[in-house]
């Protein structure tokens, strides 16, 4: 059998056609089978799950994974590393779920004490943990016969029950290993276990093998003489305990190792996937540090040399089949992805870097382009980097005009996944800002209605990016398109984001009412439709439990409301929101004082019809006296703001 099958898929598929693997996992179960014969099913297991995808499936079905876990109790050693192949090789399938490894408490434990036995079982057992080491909570796998699971619905991730076994001692020492594949299994064990972990990349630091830490290792495996494999995986490592803020930005074994050792990874004379990779990484490490982008961005021509990730394939008539188009166009994906992703990192925070971005061949246009492609990662990252692109002023009013960037990104909002609503309708903020030329044609094709539908989400970050594009909207806007914004969300969704749990949700919806209230005309016209309803929720934040920046919003609004010419009487007659008022003008918070001031300014404004009685009613509720007070004030704002409240009266 075992000769039978080795390469050749059709023989496996048939033997498993044939009932062959119940039949093996009796085998190797039995006690009274001989050590050898159950090892030759390990083997043979092994072999089988090497063929397709739908061979694993069919071992899953069969439960192969209890068997070969139960195997490795055996005291023999040649039984437990043909148990632990197979089981190397069924993990590393995509279609085993990874927390079949975690459903009992004793596997990882057991597993740990098998690292000592002997090289094959280190390789094979640093493979497993690789591949099964994922950042997400385990749910049932239906092993019902199977012991209490490790796991549960709220229980910790895969990183932190490996890093609980001791994982990261149990592995380091493998890192000086005589073995090169040994050595490369530990290193990439690392590179999973450090990933967006600050526990496991602060203990990585301080740990040391031979005298030396585990960093000063890392960095010998940057060096060119290393395999490329090596230095790779070696960077991840460093770059995943940098961004968890166990290794400095500026320290030197990122920026005269790591970030160098990326940037090569870069250039055309590499692979391919270690072109795609080495961006990827490089894309993660400098995303959120000024420094490292503008390192980065003047290293080895960087930005010109990510150009080429997007002239692959060549030449598509030299393609000689199907099979070859669909391995060209996969690369071609990963590639252009790879480069959006670093684009975008690059130009997250400097201008230069954006004009030089933008600036290489045909960049806008392949933007563009990217929006559309089939693949939903492309599509993405092609997002991302406009989005990135976006920040900019310059470029808002010149290329992203020039190339009409708002329709493809309009198309792109369409029932699109959240995670590309989610940075497609950030990039929409920005190109909404008041001095957008883009801003008038994305009002014309129906933005209100998209993005009054984003705040009713599920989704915190949809909720929050659609009432922030309708903020910006909304900033000296047409009275025309403040009713249109106030009509799409009607008066309930608006309570709705008033109330809602989330701060920046109803900071951004406070913004919106701020900037519809604004201008005169505007103001009255608002109020007198939904003065109501918006004095209700003004008193409703005044009187909740919110943080100073909530408040100090709230009293901008009406002081604006204060402005207009009929809507000031909506606050003149009533008297809770008055002594509201009246109470922050004494509060021990400067911002508050000031914003209730600007409030009282625009009441008692003499030059305006009805100041008088207006003056009347707030002397003799006490507000006088406290202007008095305020006009004594060691903060000059305040002091000034009261003094020219108090002309008001002897004018």
């Amino acid at each position: 059998m075992k000769n039978a099958v080795i390469g050749n898929n059709k023989q496996k598929a048939n033997l498993i056609v044939l009932g062959a693997v119940p039949r093996l996992l009796y085998l190797l179960q039995q006690e009274s089978s001989s050590t050898e014969l159950r090892t030759e099913c390990a083997v043979v297991l092994g072999s089988l799950a090497m063929g397709t995808e739908n061979n694993v499936k069919s071992l899953l079905d069969c439960h192969i994974i209890p068997a070969l876990l139960q195997g490795l109790l055996s005291p023999d050693l040649k039984f437990i590393e043909a148990c632990l192949r197979c089981l190397r090789t069924i993990f590393i399938s995509p279609v085993t779920p990874e927390d079949l490894l975690y459903t009992d408490s004793s596997v990882i434990s057991h597993l740990m004490g098998l690292l000592s036995r002997s090289r094959y079982t280190q390789e094979y057992i640093c493979q497993i943990f690789s591949h099964c080491c994922k950042l997400q909570h385990w749910h049932s796998c239906g092993f019902n016969s199977l012991p209490q699971p490790l796991l549960c619905a709220n229980g910790p991730d895969h990183q932190t029950i490996l890093f609980n076994y001791g994982a990261v001692q149990n592995i380091a020492h493998l890192l000086v290993s005589t073995s090169n594949k040994v050595r490369m299994q530990a290193l990439k064990c690392f590179s999973v276990l450090a990933f967006e972990n600050p526990q496991v990349s602060m203990t990585l630091v301080n740990v040391s093998v031979d005298g030396e830490l585990l960093p000063q290792i890392f960095v010998k495996m940057l060096q060119r003489d290393k395999p490329i494999e090596m230095q790779l995986t070696s960077a991840k490592c460093l770059t995943s305990m940098c961004r968890a803020g166990a290794i400095r930005t500026d320290d030197p074994c990122i920026v005269l190792k790591t970030l160098p050792c990326l940037v090569r990874m870069c250039s055309k004379d590499r692979l391919l996937e270690e072109r795609v990779e080495g961006a990827e990484t490089l894309a993660y490490l400098i995303e959120t540090d000024v420094e490292l982008q503008r390192m980065a961005s003047i290293t080895d021509h960087l930005i010109v040399m990510l150009a080429d990730y997007f002239k692959y394939p060549s030449s598509v008539s030299a393609i000689a089949d199907i099979k070859r188009l669909d391995h060209d166009l996969k690369h071609a994906h990963e590639l252009r992805q790879a480069a959006f992703k670093l684009y975008a990192s690059l130009g997250a925070n400097d201008e230069d870097i954006r004009k030089k971005i933008i600036e290489t061949e045909n960049m806008m246009d392949r933007i563009v382009n990217g929006l559309s492609e089939s693949s939903i990662k492309v599509r993405l990252a092609a997002v991302r980097c406009l989005h990135s692109l976006s920040r900019s002023v310059q470029q808002l009013r010149t290329s992203f005009q020039d190339h009409a960037v708002w329709k493809p990104l309009m198309k792109v909002l369409q029932n699109a996944p959240n995670e590309i609503l989610v940075v497609a309708s950030s990039t929409l903020c920005n190109l909404l800002l008041e001095f957008s030329p883009s801003k008038e044609p994305i009002l014309e094709s129906g933005a209100i209605e998209l993005l009054c539908s984003l705040t009713q989400s599920e989704n915190l970050a949809l909720r929050v990016n659609g009432i922030w594009a309708l903020m910006n909207m909304a900033f000296q806007a047409e009275q025309k398109i403040k009713s249109d914004i106030l009509r799409g969300l009607s008066t309930e969704q608006l309570f709705q984001l008033l109330s809602d749990s989330d701060v920046n949700v109803l900071m951004k919806t406070l913004g919106l009412l701020r900037n519809l209230l604004s201008t005169r005309p505007h103001i009255d016209h608002i109020m007198s439709t939904h003065g109501k309803q918006i004095m209700q929720a003004v008193t409703l934040i005044l009187e909740g439990e919110h943080n100073i920046e909530v408040k100090e919003q709230t009293l901008c609004i009406l002081a604006n409301i204060a402005d207009g010419t009929t809507a000031k009487e909506l606050i003149m007659t009533n008297d809770d929101i008055l002594q509201k008022i009246k109470y922050y003008m004494s509060h021990s918070n400067a911002k508050l004082q000031l914003a209730a001031m600007f409030c009282i300014s625009n009441l008692i404004w003499n030059e305006e019809e009805g100041s008088q009685e207006r003056q009347d009613k707030l002397r003799d509720m006490g507000i006088v006296d406290i202007l008095h007070k305020l006009s004594q004030s060691s903060d000059p704002n305040l002091c000034d703001k009261a003094k020219t409240a108090l002309q008001q009266y002897l004018a």
